[in-house]
């Protein structure tokens, strides 16, 4: 077993809308000004936050999962962090104990010690008692200290730091001001990249946060990791000589880096795009993660080269791997909540609507020729596909939710969005496509 030091901490809270976003952002950019190289994961499967991270950081952000990605390849992302980071930041999800798979249990997993923001909005000394049971609610975590979110004034800020009990460290404030808001939108924040002024904004609550109390770097934490484990990758080059064209932009973003890293350690040549400007690459394969194709449905059906591709691409009996947004945009057509219809490329015989309470969440799995391929989803729309599902992904959770994998040809399409590295040899039939009708799936 390998080790490597470096200072890490693990950013929680009572609850989700803290703030935790904001914080994490804000250290990130403190410490990028100040010249450390930061890396920051955000728990759970969550596309958005990451690139606040990224942007905030300057470096890639990743997700850490126990359910979706096992313990080992969370182990190898923080050991990998950690031998050229100066600081190791992890964003938690919901509240600090919420959930079969917690941040607390994550932190815990790897001993890293938590800091929790804590709203303080029309708060004085029961934020210390928040404080207090945060830190003795379970003996296997430790919470270094605590930032205030959402604080009125200086005097407020004070009250609040003298509230805290002993042994818990007060590392800042935010205050109270909507301009540090960040605008959100069904799926959660709106995107890192719609956001004008966004580096402007990391920079004033990085100064806001710094100001607000002597800022050092945690302690370090010892990252391990077994170079030589059972999930070390044994189809490689795979997909050698495979081009595969993916559709990156505003409307096709949720994309797991994890999963174009797997792309081409498999051999596959990557072409990112955008299908709201261009037309599809020259490829043997496509792949269409989730977005928001609702927002750009317009733009999107304008764009009559992109969709004479598309099509020419299936008929040619090309792959298509296509996710939640993206399986959306192969149906015939897509309704908005403002009841507006779009006509989509017409791959998939199906339409879907749009929806104002939420239709899917949950980590789901499904067995295909005798491996585990896992995923997420997280929608709020319907869709009525006319084809008789090759399988159904089952919730690994308390949402119990279940969403079908259609086939179509070439195309293999679902709510799911796929964790690649949980089962390669399957990822890759689908991207060669020769072998989908051999797949024995249940």
């Amino acid at each position: 077993m390998e080790k490597v030091m470096c200072p890490a901490l693990f950013i929680t809270a009572p609850s989700s809308d803290s703030g935790k976003t904001t914080v994490v952002a804000a250290m990130a950019r403190y410490w990028r000004n100040k010249g450390k190289k930061v890396r920051v994961f955000k728990t759970g499967p969550d596309f958005i936050d990451p690139k606040f991270h990224e942007i905030a950081s300057g470096q890639p952000a990743y997700q850490l999962d126990l359910g979706m990605m096992g313990e080992a390849i969370c182990r190898r992302h923080l050991y990998q962090a950690a031998k050229d980071a100066d600081l190791i930041l992890i964003e938690g999800v919901m509240g600090m104990f919420d959930g079969t798979s917690s941040s607390a249990d994550l932190a815990a997993k790897f001993a890293i010690p938590m800091l929790a923001v804590i709203p303080a909005a029309k708060m004085a000394q029961t934020f210390g008692a928040i404080a207090y049971g945060l830190a003795h609610y379970r003996k296997d975590v430790t919470l270094f200290g605590v930032v205030a979110n959402k604080v009125g004034s200086v005097g407020h800020a004070k009250l609040l730091q003298q509230s805290i009990p002993d042994g818990i460290a007060y590392c800042g404030y935010l205050p109270r001001d909507e301009a540090l808001a960040l605008p959100d939108r069904h799926l959660g924040l709106v995107q890192a990249q719609e956001i004008p002024q966004l580096d402007s904004w990391l920079d004033t609550a990085a100064s806001l946060l710094g100001e607000s109390c002597d800022m050092t770097l945690p302690q370090a934490v010892s990252f391990e990791y077994e170079p030589q484990n059972k999930h070390v990758l044994k189809c490689n080059q795979l997909l050698k000589g495979q081009s595969i064209a993916v559709a990156c932009d505003a409307a096709f973003a949720f994309i797991y880096h994890d999963n174009l890293s797997l792309l081409q350690n498999l051999g596959a040549e990557l072409c990112l795009f955008s299908p709201l400007t261009d037309a599809l690459p020259d490829c043997d394969s496509l792949y269409l993660p989730g977005g928001y194709p609702e927002l750009h449905g317009r733009t999107l059906q304008q764009n009559h080269v992109l969709m004479a591709s598309v099509q020419q691409h299936v008929a040619s009996n090309k792959p298509v791997v296509a996710e939640c947004g993206g399986m959306l945009f192969l149906l015939d057509t897509l309704t908005d909540k403002q009841n507006e219809t779009f006509h989509f490329a017409g791959v998939l015989p199906g339409n879907a609507t749009m929806k104002d309470k939420l239709q899917g969440i949950g980590i789901l799995q499904v067995s295909i020729a005798d491996e585990l391929l896992k995923g997420h989803c997280f929608h709020y729309s319907t869709s009525d596909i006319k084809l008789q599902p090759i399988a159904t992904a089952i919730s690994t959770g308390r949402f119990g939710s279940s969403e079908a994998v259609y086939q179509h040809g070439s195309v293999i399409a679902s709510y799911v969005h796929w964790y690649f590295a949980s089962a390669p040899q399957v990822v890759a039939n689908w991207f060669l496509g020769s072998s989908l009708p051999k797949h024995k799936i249940s």
